[in-house]
């Protein structure tokens, strides 16, 4: 391995942690997420030589990871979901599962969110994109993000007051 490919793993590590947020906001499942953040590494590694000098590493990797998430909802259209109940009973008798509460509230929230305005939140709040980087990652003008940034923001509030008052 040469030099500069063994440079690019060492950065390619550094952003893991961010990767996994990003594809765990898109995929909403761990398991998917940790096989997007895979897929993604892979692909970069593979065609590093597409990488610009002047490009930000974390933008080139957030928008293969994103277009690896879109080859996968295509798949997916042609298989039958597979649902994994127990899952959902991970924490069940853990004490700090109540402290985490609103964790899971917000979870649900951006979950709950339009596909389109789940990756603009999750680009711009969540790992701190520029506009202007997030907007290409998007592959949308930043007039348009910029949109659905402030719908999804809207509708996060709105769905968050809403547990917040059934929850008194």
């Amino acid at each position: 391995m040469g030099p500069a490919i063994e440079d690019l793993r060492d950065r390619i590590i550094d952003i893991l942690p961010r990767l996994r947020r990003f594809a765990r906001s898109l995929a909403r499942d761990p398991h998917d997420a940790d096989d997007l953040v895979q897929i993604t590494v892979e692909r970069a590694l593979a065609h590093a030589d597409q990488l610009h000098p002047d490009s930000r590493l974390a933008s080139w990797l957030f928008g293969i990871l994103r277009n690896a998430w879109i080859d996968e909802v295509r798949s997916r259209h042609r298989r039958e979901p597979l649902h994994a109940p127990e899952a959902l009973a991970e924490h069940v008798g853990d004490p700090a599962a109540g402290s985490q509460a609103e964790l899971l509230c917000v979870q649900d929230a951006l979950a709950r969110l339009p596909e389109e305005q789940r990756l603009a939140v999750s680009l711009v709040l969540i790992e701190g994109l520029s506009y202007k980087e997030a907007a290409h990652v998007m592959n949308v003008p930043i007039g348009t993000l910029t949109s659905r940034l402030a719908r999804g923001r809207d509708a996060l509030q709105e769905m968050l007051a809403d547990t917040s008052e059934t929850s008194r």
